[in-house]
């Protein structure tokens, strides 16, 4: 009976791997307007902005102004995208080609939640030197910065072809072997496998072959924790309705077990009316769960072109730019570079700068990237690196008012919680006030507040038990100042 049952599920698991197949290779003709199509543009007040009929009723914090979902009204207040800038004290590249070994634009790390180390796993070129098969390698570090050599290369749990994608699911997790999941691109099956490990280190697949068929080789593993399941990147070569030919564009599909993965969706596509000519995308990747909001790192392709000062043929530029999802299905990305190659002929991220890890450390998030020297595909074993940059946490987008002052007025929302944090730079003024629903001041509930924080402190007149419960809005009334968004605490 035991055969039985591991038969029929291995006869599902081919079932469903080939209607997953089809899903992720499809040719997208219907229009934006296809259940499949979940990939939407940030457009100020448009399709960001889904303004609530009724009071909000919003998750454990942070809630930042990364779109316009959260804001009613505006004066004077622009909106930034802050680019994370680099820092000179970080010996950069941290992961080299030539020493390290790295050759892909993949990397996770982790950071041990007992010791307080950290541990990075990346993509390794193999002795073969094959352009289409890797290795996965992993060092440790006590801050995330400077790495204990030499790397330790890890027995393949099967053929790799590219991805280095590791989940920790924690010490709680109830199968402790399986506490570890890997997630790489298969050529032996054309899509995504997975593996599984008690420590990060020893791997063991989890399955006999592929569990999502995909037609282009970049894939990767996260854990929505807003909707308790697995969620998968998938990179497709597919047409489309916004975009001539065929481009690689990135998907998601859900499942809860790991095996069983619902039809995959467009979430990244370009826009051949908005974005440059040949818009491509190598995924989406650095997931990190801020309140309601799932943000994402997009990694853009131009193959045609060219860096500058880099040597003939040295095709290939690449920059990140910034996407976001409140409901778990559609995403919205920003057209706005957020992070983009060092522009100095010669610098080692001179031609691509591909962010593809974020990791909250203290008040910062470490944004981990791959920087090429002169091209895509230009001499991959030595020129495709690892660096490091760090940004204020949650600072992706900030809403600005100058010296002239400026007004920003939240939509209303059911205050839970005793305490409310402002995430700010404050050069002039900030003064908070607290509105009821109809938009008029509640007394006792006006404050100054000052200094540069990721949670500075309102401070009121009164304790936020009298309104708790309440519909409530934010009034924001900044001179000088750089407002990322707001946080209530119990």
């Amino acid at each position: 009976m035991k055969d039985g049952r591991i038969l029929l599920s291995l006869t599902m698991c081919i079932i469903l791997s080939f209607a997953h197949r089809l899903a992720a290779n499809e040719v997208l003709t219907a229009g934006q307007d296809h259940p499949a199509y979940k990939a939407l543009l940030y457009r100020p007040n448009a399709n960001a902005t889904m303004s609530p009929k009724k009071p909000l009723r919003l998750r454990p914090g942070p809630h930042l102004f990364i779109d316009d979902y959260l804001i009613d009204k505006t004066v004077n207040v622009t909106r930034r995208v802050n680019r994370p800038a680099r820092d000179a004290t970080i010996a950069n590249p941290i992961i080299s080609g030539k020493e390290d070994l790295n050759f892909q634009p993949y990397v996770s790390v982790l950071r041990n939640s007992e010791t307080g180390r950290f541990r990075i796993w990346y993509g390794a070129r193999r002795d073969d030197r094959s352009e289409i098969r890797s290795h996965i390698a992993t060092m440790e570090s006590d801050d995330g910065i400077r790495w204990q050599r030499p790397p330790r290369i890890l027995e393949d749990p099967a053929e790799i072809q590219f991805g280095c994608c590791v989940i920790n699911e924690g010490p709680g997790f109830p199968d402790p072997a399986a506490r570890y999941k890997y997630a790489w691109y298969s050529a032996e099956g054309d899509g995504l496998r997975i593996a599984v490990s008690p420590n990060g280190l020893d791997w063991k697949p989890m399955t006999p072959g592929v569990v999502i068929h995909h037609s282009h080789d970049i894939n990767n593993l996260f854990w929505d924790s807003l909707r308790r399941r697995y969620m998968a990147t998938l990179s497709v070569n597919a047409e489309g309705p916004t975009w001539i030919g065929r481009r690689r564009v990135t998907m998601h599909s859900a499942s809860q077990d790991l095996i069983y993965w619902e039809n995959p969706w467009y979430v990244v596509t370009p826009d051949d009316k908005t974005d440059p000519t040949e818009t491509q995308f190598y995924a989406m990747n650095g997931y990190l769960v801020r309140g309601d909001l799932f943000i994402g790192l997009v990694k853009v392709l131009h193959d045609n072109f060219r860096a500058e000062g880099t040597p003939d043929g040295s095709f290939g530029v690449g920059h990140t730019q910034l996407a976001w999802s409140r409901d778990g299905q559609t995403w919205v990305r920003d057209q706005t570079p957020f992070f983009e190659p060092d522009p100095t002929p010669g610098a080692w991220d001179h031609a691509h700068a591909w962010m593809d890890w974020q990791l909250p450390v203290g008040d910062q998030v470490y944004i981990y990237y791959a920087g090429y020297k002169n091209g895509h595909k230009v001499n991959r074993f030595e020129e495709r690196q690892i660096g490091l940059v760090r940004m204020p946490r949650d600072r992706y987008v900030s809403r600005d008012a100058d010296a002239n002052g400026g007004v920003l007025v939240t939509q209303p929302f059911l205050l839970q919680g005793g305490q409310v944090t402002i995430n700010a730079s404050i050069r002039g003024t900030l003064r908070v006030r607290l509105l009821n629903i109809d938009g008029e001041p509640i007394p006792g509930f006006d404050a100054m507040v000052q200094g540069d924080g990721v949670a500075l402190p309102v401070e009121w007149l009164h304790p936020l038990s009298r309104v708790k419960g309440q519909p409530v809005r934010i009034e924001f009334q900044m001179q000088d100042t750089q407002l990322y968004g707001f946080d209530v605490k119990e």
